[in-house]
Formats: C-alpha cells, sequence, structure tokens
C-alpha cells in the first residue's frame, strides 16, 4: 500500500472521530524460555477497526524501535521474512489486536508497542504505552503491601504510596483525584523499583505533595501490573 493512499484511508476513517488511544493494559508479560507470549492492544476512538493497520514495534535497550509487522483487514505483512515462524497477529472483535511471539528465549526480551498512524490536520503516530516481554522461570506474584502513608510538613501534605513485593518489577504508578482525572506536575515523584538484597521481589514508592488547604480533598493511588490493577485512597489516614 503506497504511503499517498494509505494517507487517504486514514483520513476517511479517522476523520471527526474523538481522540485515538491505544492501551496495553499489562505493562509486563513473563513467560519461561520455549514458551508463546502474548501481548494484546485496544483500540479506543476508532472506527473499522478492522480495516485500521495497526503496527507492532520492538524496542531494546539502547537501540531505535523496530517494526515486526503491520496488520490491516488480511493477513500481516511482516518486515522481514524470518520473522512469519516467530510473530503472529491477529484482531479480536471492534477493537483488540494481539502479538504472539513463538518459542520466546532471553534475545526477546524487549518492550513491545503497537502503533496507528493518524491524521488530524497533520500525519502522527499514536504509540501504545507498551508491554515488556521477560523471558524468567520465575512466577509473577502481585503486591504485598498497597498503602498511603501521610506527613504534614509546614503548609503543605506530604501522601507517600508504598506498594512492596511484587515480581517482576515492571509497574505503572499513577495518582487521580475524586473525579477520576490523573494528576501530573511537578508535585508527584516516582522512585525506582527497589529489591531487597536477599530478595527476588521488589518494591516502589510514589509521593505527592499538595497544599494543607486541599487536605480534605481525596486522591488516589493506582497501579497497574502485570498480576492486575489496583486502587487506594488517602480517604480515612
Amino acid at each position: 500500500l503506497a504511503w499517498e493512499c494509505l494517507f487517504c484511508f486514514l483520513s476517511f476513517f479517522l476523520d471527526g472521530q474523538a481522540q485515538v488511544l491505544l492501551k496495553q493494559s499489562r505493562p509486563s508479560v513473563t513467560v519461561r524460555t520455549t514458551r508463546t507470549a502474548r501481548i494484546e492492544c485496544v483500540a479506543q476512538g476508532i472506527s473499522g477497526f478492522q480495516s485500521a493497520y495497526i503496527h507492532w514495534y520492538q524496542h531494546m535497550p539502547s537501540r531505535a524501535p523496530q517494526r515486526i509487522l503491520y496488520i490491516g483487514s488480511g493477513q500481516a505483512t511482516y518486515d522481514d521474512n524470518s520473522y512469519r515462524n516467530k510473530y503472529t497477529s491477529w484482531k479480536q472483535g471492534t477493537s483488540r489486536c494481539v502479538l504472539t511471539i513463538k518459542d520466546v528465549i532471553p534475545d526477546d526480551t524487549a518492550t513491545y508497542y503497537c502503533t496507528l498512524f493518524t491524521v488530524s490536520g497533520y500525519y502522527n503516530k499514536v504509540f501504545g504505552s507498551g508491554t515488556k516481554l521477560i523471558v524468567s522461570g520465575k512466577l509473577h506474584s502481585r503486591p504485598a503491601n498497597f498503602e498511603i502513608l501521610q506527613k504534614e510538613h509546614k503548609n503543605q501534605i506530604m501522601y507517600v504510596c508504598l506498594i512492596e513485593k511484587f515480581y517482576p518489577d515492571v509497574i505503572r504508578v499513577t495518582w487521580t483525584d475524586k473525579g477520576n482525572k490523573i494528576v501530573e506536575g511537578d508535585n508527584i515523584v516516582k522512585g525506582d523499583a527497589w529489591k531487597p538484597t536477599k530478595e527476588d521481589k521488589y518494591s516502589i514508592s510514589s509521593w505527592l505533595t499538595v497544599p494543607a488547604e486541599k487536605k480534605d480533598e481525596n486522591y488516589y493511588c493506582n497501579y497497574e501490573h502485570e498480576t492486575g490493577k489496583e486502587s487506594v485512597t488517602k480517604q480515612g489516614i
């Protein structure tokens, strides 16, 4: 498909639609060697999803992202014929696209992104948030502890979201307000996941600082992990 035709096609099915989002709800997928990994991408804001071209990219550390394949209404088109026996992609229903990686080996460890080209006054790429493939014999485990701690200092309140003892270490942490709107800005600090020397599970903290006059407002700490997602509120602290 020529780029000019693709541009016209995208203008047709994306014109006048809501914001396009690609969601990869699982931050990671842990699979044993020689097994098959499954990575999913859910599209929002696209009518005619079955005809839309979804691209899958592989990103390894210190390397540029590399496209593996793309898929429209038919079978996947591969960037290299050697990928055919390794990767498979298909669509489910009106919004879901699946990528599978067969016979995984440690060299397959990477973050995989689904991507869509959009046209909204200009040519643009929309990326999913990515799913990291982890090749390991360890079983994933959900956080053993999830809580919000509070510390008040002068005219500010600091909320500390503590998430402890989970595996693997890939986790997304966000803060939201009572309207379920994501809180962003310099008043949020997210630490790196750490692992005690004698343990094989990780912990992480995130800090939210607000003015003291907002102490009665409710805030939520949320995480997305391979084992699921959960939310806890500061209310009742």
